[in-house]
């Protein structure tokens, strides 16, 4: 059993694996740039320890400095949270080679899902519907005119390292192909250094659904239904629901179920998400990640589960601590980020907080590091806090939010609060019809 785990990040997502260690009686050691020495992370931890400078290639990105803060303190174990090292198959393979244990899945199975051509190889031959394409990399143009005929106009190019809407272009027409087939590839290798890219048919207004996996290593698997990310702008999510507000309990357990077969038939380990979009009553594979999502309390909120313990626990060894018929959907949950950006145009907006008042009440949830007098540092990702809220049904569930929302102060800083206040007063967003498209053109028309 693991005595101490040392957590590879920084935020509201080191707070959420150190009060779940806590909760389990494990001692819990913070990691920290000197940017972030007043962090609530490192004063809720048990033990903290300054990896570096702020930049997080020196810091949080070093492998070095991680481990060696393993050794230092006596963890056994290493979690990483989401974003920096927590699909880094290299990473995991030195933490293992260092007699450590890796809180997530294997550094092969990383390494698989991290490259999307091969992940869309693996998915298809497991029987998981994918987005007709390319068989692999496209390596020139004149292949990328056969494949794009082939599949049918539009179609986009992926990097196939790619990430965060970077090394992707859409192709209308024949006569746009070339710029965006040149423009990916020259923006992949700049962004990842591989400039290999892969062509997908365009879907003209889908959703964006995910469904949320967990696996015990040994061959079993469950499915924690759906989340639909659909909002989301310059291919980030902005808000997250579960379940899916066009997803009925049929749809919901026959694709859940393919998704846990899939990933139980490669004896995955932990959480994973298996991302698609959806159209015409039809799931098409995205990618997987291979990691805890940024917006997993949606899904904790509707399945009354602790996917941070269950982490945790499988990694030790344990069995799952439910079975697939006692994951029973209890209403409805909904998750916004909130990023210290300046609206319209979401310009990062560092900066010392002045007075900071959580939102409280039945069903409110907020995860955030924020504290009256914390001075946001300006060299990380811009994501302050998210705000979850749980009803017993979708539009509860949204009175929820906007209670919720009118609750929150954060002086001495912009911040994206503004925009759900907007949003909430949308039909289209009170009704749940919407697409991923379906922002960008909303802040378009707004001046965003």
């Amino acid at each position: 059993m693991f005595e101490k785990i040392l957590i590879a990040n920084r935020g509201e997502i080191a707070l959420r694996v150190i009060r779940a260690c806590a909760e389990m009686g494990i001692k819990s050691v913070a990691v920290h740039s000197t940017a972030d020495a007043d962090a609530m992370h490192v004063r809720l931890a048990d033990e903290s320890v300054c990896i570096g400078p702020p930049s997080s290639t020196h810091s949080y990105l070093s492998f070095p400095a991680i481990i060696s803060a393993c050794e230092i303190t006596g963890a056994d174990a290493i979690h990483p949270g989401y974003g920096f090292l927590s699909e880094n198959a290299a990473f995991v393979q030195i933490v293992e080679d260092h007699g450590l244990s890796f809180i997530g899945p294997t550094a092969e199975h990383i390494r698989i899902m991290g490259d999307k051509i091969t992940a869309k190889e693996t998915m298809k031959a497991l029987g998981v519907p994918v987005v007709p394409g390319s068989e692999g990399g496209v390596p020139d143009y004149e292949t990328a005119v056969t494949v794009a005929e082939e599949i049918g106009y539009p179609v986009i190019i992926k990097a196939t390292a790619g990430g965060g809407g970077r090394g992707m272009k859409l192709a209308k027409t024949p006569k746009d192909l070339e710029t965006a087939f040149r423009t990916a590839r020259s923006e992949s290798k700049a962004a990842f250094g591989n400039d290999e890219v892969y062509i997908e048919k365009y879907l003209g207004k889908p959703r964006h659904i995910e469904i949320q996996v967990f696996g015990d290593g040994k061959g079993k698997a469950v499915h924690l239904g759906e989340r639909d990310c659909s909002l989301q702008r310059r291919h980030q999510k902005v808000l997250e629901e579960a379940p899916g507000p066009v997803i009925d309990a049929e749809t919901r357990a026959r694709i859940g179920k393919v998704c846990a077969d899939a990933v139980a038939r490669i004896n995955y380990v932990g959480a994973g998400t298996i991302e698609f979009l959806y159209e015409n009553d039809e799931f098409y594979f995205i990618e997987m990640n291979t990691r805890l999502q940024v917006e997993h309390p949606v899904t904790e909120g509707i399945f009354g589960v602790d996917l941070v313990r269950e982490q945790i626990r499988v990694a030790q060894g344990l069995p799952l601590s439910f079975e697939q018929d006692d994951l029973v959907v209890n209403g409805h949950a909904i998750e916004v980020r909130i990023n210290a950006e300046k609206l319209p145009n979401f310009v990062p907006s560092p900066g010392k907080i002045g007075m900071y008042h959580a939102p409280g009440g039945l069903g409110v949830r907020m995860d955030s590091a924020l504290y009256g007098g914390y001075s946001i540092p300006p060299y990380y990702d811009s994501l302050i806090g998210k705000l979850i809220v749980h009803g017993r049904d979708r539009d509860e569930a949204l009175s929820r939010l906007s209670r919720a929302l009118s609750e929150i102060v954060i002086e001495g800083i912009d911040t994206t609060l503004p925009l759900f206040d907007a949003l909430l007063r949308e039909p289209d967003i009170r009704s749940g019809n919407y697409d991923i498209h379906w922002l960008e053109k909303w802040l378009a028309a707004h001046g965003g």
